[in-house]
């Protein structure tokens, strides 16, 4: 599950760059594109907000499946060691 999150924020920094990159380019060279710079800064921003905010969900996911899986591994191996002392 968490490798879908690392997906999604690489997508997303990725368009960030994109559009902070466009941001630079003189507005004669985009035609029928919005030459407001200020505009595509804004919205790399909250590009690159959203993919540092789904990096976190994907780190946080990750690190909860972790300590599900040792947890499961601990119970298992408590529960071995308790009927390997009854028999």
């Amino acid at each position: 599950m968490s490798r879908n999150f690392y997906i999604l924020a690489a997508i997303l920094l990725c368009f960030a760059l994109l559009l902070a990159a466009v941001s630079f380019v003189p507005s004669s060279l985009q035609p029928g594109l919005p030459a407001n710079a200020s505009l595509w800064r804004t919205v790399a921003l909250f590009l690159l907000l959203a993919g540092l905010a789904a990096a976190l969900v994907g780190v946080l996911s990750h690190l909860f499946e972790q300590v599900d899986r040792r947890s499961e591994e601990a119970r298992k191996a408590a529960y071995l060691k308790s009927r390997g002392e009854k028999h």
